[in-house]
């Protein structure tokens, strides 16, 4: 297997450090609002990595980290008059909520940063005994970033040229603008749940010593594979480098993963731009309650969307429009119109075949999966020219590998759509009794000659975004488009 390098800048062969074995960390979200579409691109990437690895036969210990102390959680608690538990229970089960919806697998592990506060102290400790950190006259401890050598090597930043993160204050107590905070010493004004004792005194985290602390306990130095989305390359990810590595040596990753950036109508997405949006917002059926953690989901536009991520290379920038959703809906569908047209022989894969070689060669090539899903499609073709269930079984299996194609399929055509050029809304969408009520009246009607009502009928239904397909013996299939 070969997969891309952020740190080498080139396609790297996998090699484990231990045989068989993969231990991946990825940096998982900041639990203070609800979960957007840039969430869900790095859920199902990361998620298809990590079933492709298991099919290949590693034994993989996948971890999540869950940040639940940050500034952003803070506010959130002040400004709802919530504690930060509350807070952040609440979201961490909606985001449980989006993975379920999107068929994302849990983690083997999902630390919480507050389970492991100690952890981070012993690095912090470690770093000042080795000079690389120092508190600051307002009581912060800071990194020593120019102490550190090879700082930027993630990034590819020169030093001169860096300036601080996003997330690193710049303070003037610090030695260095580029110095960032390991520990931040509590304000008066700040929740007490938010303040933990401490020998630098009484106060709290910083944002980048918590994966470094939950990597080392939870899987050993070094990591196989560490990932993350594109916005952590800088600066967390090259803190965490420096920490981690600065405190224990070595190295703290062999392979650093990184998604492409999700955008929307080709920008960044943003709440200042009016693009934000959330997974629930794309996919939630009827009205969603913004106080409930779950929600009803619509099946078919919950695989729609994965299918959108899945059919572009994990590292490309995707671009998030309508447009692209009714092409990603009707690409899906066509999936399982043919399965559903030709039934499926269940069995398991067949790699000797030469559809499923095609396949794991795209996936062994930096996890190809826009590679892969188009071999799909060329199966999807051979299969509606032989009408071969036992290849359309082929065909679901390796979709099922990506997440895909495990729905049964007579159901999923019959499910509501937003995502369609019909024009018809889901609010519109005539019920499955009618439906049905029209094609025993269209059926009547043919067998009276009648063709003319039998023909409005079918007119009548397609204007409503249901079609009719005749089969032999009389029988009538519908689908919604």
């Amino acid at each position: 297997m070969q997969i891309y390098n952020s740190l080498t800048r080139q396609k790297d062969p996998l090699k484990p450090v231990e045989p068989n074995k993969i231990r991946m960390y990825v940096c998982g979200m900041t639990v203070y609002d609800f979960c957007h579409l840039g969430h869900a691109r790095m859920l199902v990437s990361f998620d298809v990595v990590q079933r492709w690895l298991r099919n290949r036969g590693y034994e993989v210990t996948y971890v999540r980290n869950v940040t639940d102390i940050d500034d952003k959680i803070i506010r959130r608690a002040v400004a709802t008059n919530k504690r930060l538990h509350e807070v952040t229970s609440f979201f961490t089960e909606a985001m449980h909520a989006d993975e379920r919806a999107l068929g994302v697998q849990a983690p083997d592990h999902e630390p919480r940063a507050t389970m492991h506060v100690p952890g981070m102290l012993q690095i912090i400790n470690d770093l000042e005994k080795k000079g690389l950190a120092y508190q600051a006259d307002d009581g912060d401890v800071n990194f020593a970033v120019r102490k550190f050598e090879g700082y930027g090597k993630l990034s590819g930043r020169s030093l001169d040229d860096l300036r601080a993160g996003e997330r690193v204050a710049i303070s003037d107590s610090k030695k260095d603008p580029l110095d960032f905070v390991l520990w931040k010493a509590a304000k008066v004004d700040e929740p007490e749940d938010s303040k933990w004792d401490s020998m630098y005194g009484v106060g709290r985290p910083g944002w980048h010593i918590e994966c470094s602390a939950m990597s080392k306990e939870l899987l050993g130095l070094p990591l196989d594979i560490h990932g993350g989305g594109p916005d952590l390359k800088f600066p967390h990810h090259e803190n965490e480098i420096a920490q981690t590595e600065g405190a224990y040596g070595g190295s703290l990753a062999n392979t650093w993963m990184h998604c492409g950036p999700l955008m929307v109508d080709n920008d960044k997405m943003s709440k200042s731009l009016g693009n934000f949006r959330t997974i629930r917002q794309t996919i939630g059926a009827g009205e969603v309650d913004a106080e409930q953690a779950e929600y009803p989901f619509n099946l078919r536009e919950a695989e729609m969307l994965r299918f959108f991520i899945v059919r572009n290379h994990y590292r490309s920038a995707q671009n998030f429009t309508p447009d692209n959703l009714y092409d990603a809906q009707a690409a899906v569908d066509r999936l399982y119109q043919t399965l559903h047209n030709v039934g499926v022989e269940e069995a398991e894969i067949d790699w000797e075949q030469d559809y499923a070689k095609s396949f794991a060669q795209a996936m062994d090539d930096d996890f190809n999966s826009a590679l892969a899903v188009s071999v799909l499609f060329e199966m999807n073709t051979e299969v509606n020219r032989t009408k071969s269930a036992a290849l359309a079984g082929q065909m679901r299996a390796l979709g099922g590998l990506l997440g895909l194609l495990q729905q049964e399929p007579a159901q999923y055509l019959r499910s509501v759509t937003r995502y369609t050029r019909s024009g018809v809304s889901s609010s519109e969408a005539i019920d499955e009794v009618r439906i049905q009520a029209l094609i025993d009246e269209r059926t009547q009607a043919k067998q009276d000659k009648n063709f003319a009502r039998a023909d409005e009928i079918r007119a009548e239904l397609k204007a409503a975004g249901v079609e009719l397909e005749d089969k032999p013996g009389g029988l009538t299939q519908w689908r919604r488009v």
